[in-house]
């Protein structure tokens, strides 16, 4: 039915499945002296805020954070939209043989990723770079795929994955609208 949205993960959900990426983060990066963690706009960035305060909780070290816009990076950028809206990129630590989290909300085809990995080697060469994300709903048109997922989802492809945050003026869940 068009118009319906149908709740796939409410807030002790994400909670978990943040509280999950982050155990992950530690048990794959022992040594976190080179660590850093970028969100990107809009939802990732509030998603590594919170990651990196559950690493900080863990083991008592700031993870240095940013925050990435890709807008510019886009490879459909002109077809969506003449004037894209260019939110701010801020990224205060050295990029350079840093071990990169880089955070997103929702992976569908691989595009954003993709950009971001652009935007991200403007600012120097990481050592590596993993991918975090809390939702993975397939449907990749580019070979990239996530380290840490909180949680992997199938829906059609007239379906969208909306994650609405409490930082973002929502509550915390993530919908499927059809």
């Amino acid at each position: 039915m068009k118009g319906e949205t149908r709740v796939i993960m409410n807030r002790q959900e994400i909670d978990l499945a943040l509280k999950r990426i982050a155990l992950q983060i530690l048990e794959k990066n022992t040594d976190l002296v080179d660590m850093a963690i970028v969100g990107i706009h809009t939802c990732g960035v509030y998603l590594a805020e919170r990651i990196g305060a559950i690493l900080r909780q863990q083991t008592g070290r700031d993870i240095p954070a940013g925050s990435l816009d890709i807008n510019l990076y886009r490879d459909d950028w002109s077809l969506i939209n003449q004037n894209p809206v260019v939110r701010t990129t801020d990224i205060r630590f050295d990029v350079d043989n840093a071990n990169l989290v880089l955070v997103d909300d929702v992976i569908f085809s691989g595009r954003t990723i993709r950009a971001a990995m652009d935007a991200i080697m403007d600012f120097g060469r990481p050592h590596t770079v993993q991918l975090a994300v809390l939702v993975d709903r397939g449907g990749r048109e580019l070979p990239i795929q996530p380290d840490f997922t909180g949680m992997c989802t199938t829906v059609l492809p007239n379906q969208r994955i909306q994650v609405r945050l409490d930082e973002h003026g929502g509550r915390d869940e993530v919908v499927i609208e059809s």
